[in-house]
């Protein structure tokens, strides 16, 4: 199993896909269902064996929750916040335009 190389908070850019958001939790390794893995096209299917993260997403049209592999993501540097209407829920934005989790977020 390997270390997740982003944290709660972070926000990130999907490599293939025009989507970013804010991870919000983090799979150590695939914990979804094989059929959500089958469904996706052979040449993109990402390795199960890698950590998976949930997303608050956003694209040009809308916000929704997306569950996406470690290879597939990339660090979003642009400083711009992501307007996912949930993140408030469990963040507070910061200064510098990255997301801390709410004290009362925490288990």
């Amino acid at each position: 199993m390997r270390e997740a190389k982003f944290s709660i908070g972070t926000v990130v850019r999907h490599r293939l896909f025009p989507f970013r958001g804010v991870v919000f939790d983090v799979d150590p390794e695939f914990s979804n269902t094989e059929e959500w893995l089958a469904a996706i096209p052979e040449p993109v299917r990402p390795d199960p064996n890698q950590p998976f993260y949930h997303l608050f997403a956003e694209n040009s049209d809308s916000h929704y929750v997306a569950y996406v592999s470690e290879q597939n993501l990339i660090a979003d540097e642009s400083g711009e916040p992501v307007d996912h209407p949930q993140i408030e829920l469990l963040f507070d934005e910061t200064d510098d335009g990255e997301y801390k989790l709410r004290p009362e977020a925490l288990n």
